[in-house]
């Protein structure tokens, strides 16, 4: 007698039948998906407009104050300048009055003889003062005495002026001898020392000759 089995034998074919179909079905649902099969546009990323830095305003610099002039002839020079700068005025120079092209290295050693703005005038305070000053045992001249200049190319007449101011009054690439004109002195100083004598005769044209001085010291005769 034959044993039959009760189990149901699965076809191999059946099988893969099932398996193809369940994959049909897959691929046909992922294609009836639009948003499945169609690609994603790439989409820029929102960009907020640059703003523009506002241009800077332009400002105006405020008008410096307006102040009256002070008096300062009469004064030591440091004084004078002290004086100013608690008036607000900060903007200080000077000049040898005598016109000897002397520096102020010591300003209580000087007295103030002129000031290029009138008393009571009022000015903004940024304006420059500019004090003519001598030393203080000194006399201080009628007007300041200006520095010799060598005007249309001719010779200034430069006896009785300071070296130093003589030598300013030539161009600064003229060649210049200055000897003692009484002893065998070295001129050293030369704004303590004053002209005598010169090589070239005032008004004689200038081009570039050599240039001779005899001096002495201002309280000497020549």
């Amino acid at each position: 007698m034959e044993s039959r089995s009760t189990g149901k034998r699965v076809d191999h074919h059946t099988r893969t039948l099932t398996i193809a179909l369940a994959c049909v079905a897959t691929v046909a649902l992922v294609g009836c998906d639009p948003a499945a099969t169609e690609p994603t546009p790439d989409t820029p990323a929102a960009t907020e407009p640059a703003t523009k830095a506002p241009a800077p305003s332009a400002t105006e610099e405020e008008p410096a104050e307006k102040k009256a002039v002070p008096d300062f002839v009469g004064m030591g020079l440091q004084s004078a300048q002290d004086a100013a700068q608690a008036e607000g005025f900060y903007s200080l120079k000077s000049h040898d009055s005598a016109g000897r092209d002397r520096m102020q290295a010591f300003d209580r050693n000087w007295k103030v003889c002129s000031q290029n703005m009138a008393p009571g005038k009022v000015i903004p305070t940024d304006t420059t003062l500019d004090f003519g000053a001598v030393k203080l045992e000194e006399t201080c001249p009628a007007g300041d005495k200006q520095a010799p200049e060598a005007a249309g190319g001719k010779m200034p007449d430069l006896v009785g002026e300071s070296v130093k101011a003589a030598r300013g009054a030539l161009d600064s690439g003229t060649s210049i001898t200055v000897t003692d004109a009484t002893e065998d002195r070295m001129v050293l100083m030369e704004s303590n020392w004053k002209v005598c004598t010169q090589s070239l005769a005032p008004g004689a044209a200038l081009n570039g000759q050599p240039v001779e001085f005899t001096a002495v010291k201002f309280e000497e005769s020549c």
